[in-house]
């Protein structure tokens, strides 16, 4: 079982967007069988919406396809402890990292997270509300962000934290070496 941090936005009480450090609970086994991956979100005492749930699986697929792994055998466990609700799809490549480095044995390095989505064609895609999200990560003392390549059109300018290093990123392995230290796949 390992806790995973990842940035999301949330209103505050005067109805603005706030970004947030939240943190989930992710649990991956391997079964002796070959039936297929197989994903589980426990409810409470928070979840995930719908499209959260649908964009990780896909992440997954997506990530362990970049890596060259099959998830044949694969059982996802994830469960969000915070009273909150995760909507929106910036989660996934943080969780599909974290379930192919725990495929891979990699740890994943301290004080470092990523926003974003994972495409069908192994890219970062874009995560909304940045400069929310970096303001919550430099409250949450996270020194590295990593952030997608291509960035959202109605986003705003952000500026970079003091202290915080932030690093634009292509692709799934591309961000998989910055988060592990090694490659996805070997060559």
């Amino acid at each position: 079982m390992r806790t995973i941090p990842i940035l999301g936005v949330t209103l505050s009480g005067d109805g603005q967007p706030l970004g947030t450090v939240t943190r989930l609970t992710l649990t991956f086994q391997e079964r002796t069988d070959h039936t297929g991956l197989m994903v589980s979100f426990t409810r409470g005492p928070g979840k995930l919406s719908r499209k959260a749930q649908t964009s990780v699986q896909q992440a997954i697929y997506r990530a362990a396809l970049a890596a060259d792994l099959s998830t044949d055998t694969w059982t996802v466990m994830i469960s969000v402890p915070d009273r909150v609700t995760i909507y929106g799809d910036s989660l996934s490549a943080m969780v599909c990292i974290t379930v192919v480095a725990l495929a891979k044995r990699d740890p994943i390095k301290k004080d470092i997270i990523i926003t974003g989505g994972i495409a069908p064609d192994g890219r970062i895609s874009k995560a909304g509300s940045l400069s929310q999200k970096l303001a919550a990560a430099h409250a949450a003392h996270i020194r590295h962000v990593l952030v997608p390549d291509e960035f959202d059109p109605t986003e705003t300018d952000w500026q970079t934290p003091f202290l915080m290093q932030v690093s634009p990123v292509d692709s799934v392995q591309q961000a998989y070496q910055m988060l592990t230290g090694n490659r996805m796949k070997q060559e």
